[in-house]
């Protein structure tokens, strides 16, 4: 039987910069929709305009690309995900038009799971009409923090207010499928303030939320901040302007992180996969197509995708400048540095850390029969080290990561990597 196809659409453009982050986005400024926004240069509508044109073309190329790729491509979509950046900013006819660009090439399943990520108050009543209309029947709302001074602190406009008040917006126009991003680790965060924005995501009542610990790269500004001030004698603190004196420590995060898997557990928020929890049949299906290696196509600037190939699997990735986007697109051939052939071996590793993202795990027997026993035999030594330090148990033929485990998940998948190459 056929897989079903993701399909995720990348739209880069924010009204703000967050101080932590280093996504391949434009800054819109306050006047998104008016003539003085600018992004790079160009008036915010325009760049808007033609970026739109550009994703629809390369929609509509999908089939030559995975042609000239030698991949299979589903014809078949049962999920959607707008990604950014932020997709709401996007106006009802843009939106329509992608959605008709989609249709066009595949058919979108009666219940495919459409998301859309959505800023609180960045989203226009035009719009949600229309998405609404197109199908759209779950939103991902970055929050962060429901601590107004911490979002403050990021670079978030919103406030606790505007946020549940766009939880209550949802839901009275019928959207019941509503995910909350929080992060550990922000500017300013106490262990009672972050205690708060977990139970504030409890008490709104949302099925899915999302916790990530802070991971601050170096090109942000809080990350170049941050390593201007390991450079600098102790007592800068608070004069530092995007907040890197008040970062808590990686300890207080990974605790801070563990304590919201208990609460969010213990509430029925079960955590399914390590960044991720949900109530029971609330999980994100397209997400899930990540971690269990089913094949997706991205579109727009920095959008990766990955396709069967025959017995092993292609990926590739667009470029994360927008210049080159606009006017490259998606073109390149099938030996250019964008394109990663998968053959056993990586496919081996890519379905042990992937699945041991998840819960529930990986099944040895089931990847032994797709990979053989040659691969298999480097893992079981990896994983008795593992299972010997807690970081895994095993239950019949199914191995998972332990919560100890989920804390130091880039350390078990590391050493599983290094055992299973041959």
């Amino acid at each position: 039987m056929e897989q079903l196809l993701g399909a995720y659409i990348s739209v880069p453009f924010c009204r703000a910069k967050c101080s932590y982050c280093n996504f391949a986005s434009g800054v819109l400024g306050a006047g998104a929709s008016g003539a003085g926004a600018r992004v790079d240069g160009a008036s915010a509508p325009d760049r808007m305009e033609r970026y739109v044109e550009r994703v629809c073309a390369e929609i509509r190329s999908a089939r030559a690309r995975a042609a000239g790729l030698r991949a299979h491509l589903p014809g078949r979509v049962d999920t959607v995900y707008f990604g950014g950046g932020t997709p709401s900013l996007l106006g009802a006819d843009q939106m329509r038009r992608i959605f008709a660009a989609l249709g066009g090439e595949f058919e979108v399943t009666a219940d495919a799971e459409i998301t859309i990520e959505c800023a609180p108050g960045q989203m226009g009543d035009e719009t949600l009409d229309e998405l609404l209309r197109l199908g759209m029947n779950r939103v991902s709302f970055g929050v962060q923090s429901f601590v107004d001074a911490e979002a403050r602190a990021v670079g978030r406009t919103h406030t606790r207010a505007m946020c549940l008040g766009e939880l209550a917006r949802m839901r009275a126009a019928g959207v019941e499928e509503i995910n909350i991003d929080l992060i550990a680790g922000l500017p300013r965060q106490t262990w009672a303030s972050w205690r708060e924005s977990v139970e504030v995501a409890l008490e709104s009542g949302v099925p899915h939320v999302s916790v990530y610990m802070l991971e601050v790269d170096e090109d942000s500004r809080l990350g170049r901040e941050l390593l201007k001030a390991g450079n600098r004698e102790q007592g800068t603190g608070n004069r530092l302007k995007y907040g890197a004196g008040e970062v808590p420590g990686d300890d207080s995060i990974a605790e801070w992180y563990g304590a919201a898997c208990e609460w969010l557990e213990a509430a029925g928020v079960m955590q399914y996969e390590i960044s991720n929890f949900a109530r029971k049949g609330h999980e994100s299906r397209h997400n899930m197509k990540y971690w269990r290696r089913e094949p997706y196509v991205g579109f727009g600037l920095d959008a990766h995708s990955m396709l069967r190939c025959g017995e092993g699997a292609v990926r590739w990735g667009n470029t994360d400048q927008l210049d080159r986007y606009e006017v490259q697109g998606s073109r390149f051939e099938v030996g250019s540095p964008e394109v990663e052939r998968i053959g056993a071996e990586r496919g081996f590793e890519e379905a042990m850390f992937l699945g041991l993202r998840m819960n529930v795990g990986v099944d040895l027997q089931a990847i032994h029969a797709e990979f053989g026993t040659e691969l298999m035999q480097g893992a079981v030594a990896a994983l008795s080290d593992v299972e010997e330090a807690g970081l895994v148990v095993r239950e019949g033929s199914r191995v998972r990561l332990t919560a100890r485990g989920r804390m130091v998940s880039n350390e078990v998948f590391s050493r599983l990597l290094v055992e299973t190459t041959v």
